[in-house]
């Protein structure tokens, strides 16, 4: 118990001093994105349930321009997590995917991305997918720039800024050992 709450206060500093020593640093709420799709009938398969690969790309276009929009720079998708349909999704409901820079290091953010489909004759709606996004920022020569750092300030965004450095730690640790 004692350790755990000696590693939770060592992350809660490193997030503080991250945050003091770069006055560049960017507000989560200033790069959040939540845009609304209707399924038309050139998104879905033959059982007129959306194809996972359009939700896959709107996804990653949304979570593009949050990245955008927090680096001002060029940027590249370099990762997602694991993916997964909770729900299916039909023919005239409307998706809204929401979308937040959750994490950054020095050169990544991560952008996590939450998936709902509303009933438009019902109003009920399901969380559909979630995923995190790994992109990296880059100049117009392809070369890596430096990410400005995320500034969390609700107790949310805290939340998900600690929750996606350990996942930037564990992606690091897994990329690590693949190239031994």
């Amino acid at each position: 118990m004692k350790k755990n709450n000696a590693l939770k206060s060592k992350k809660v500093t490193l997030l503080k001093k991250k945050l003091k020593s770069n006055n560049l640093g960017k507000p989560v709420k200033d790069s959040q994105l939540e845009t609304t799709y209707m399924v038309l009938p050139e998104h879905t398969n033959a059982l007129g349930n959306i194809f996972g690969g359009t939700i896959m790309s709107w996804i990653d276009v949304t979570a593009s321009i949050v990245a955008f929009r927090h680096c001002r720079s060029v940027v590249v998708t370099a990762a997602m997590d694991e993916m997964s349909f909770l729900h299916p999704v039909h023919m005239a409901d409307l998706v809204t995917l929401k979308a937040s820079v959750n994490f950054t290091s020095d050169h990544s953010v991560e952008v996590g991305v939450k998936v709902e489909a509303e009933d438009p004759v019902t109003g009920e709606t399901n969380v559909t997918s979630t995923a995190y996004l790994t992109f990296v920022s880059l100049d117009s020569d392809g070369r890596v720039l430096p990410v400005p750092p995320a500034i969390p300030e609700t107790a949310l965004e805290k939340q998900r800024f600690l929750a996606g450095q350990k996942r930037y730690e564990e992606r690091r640790k897994k990329r690590n050992s693949q190239h031994k």
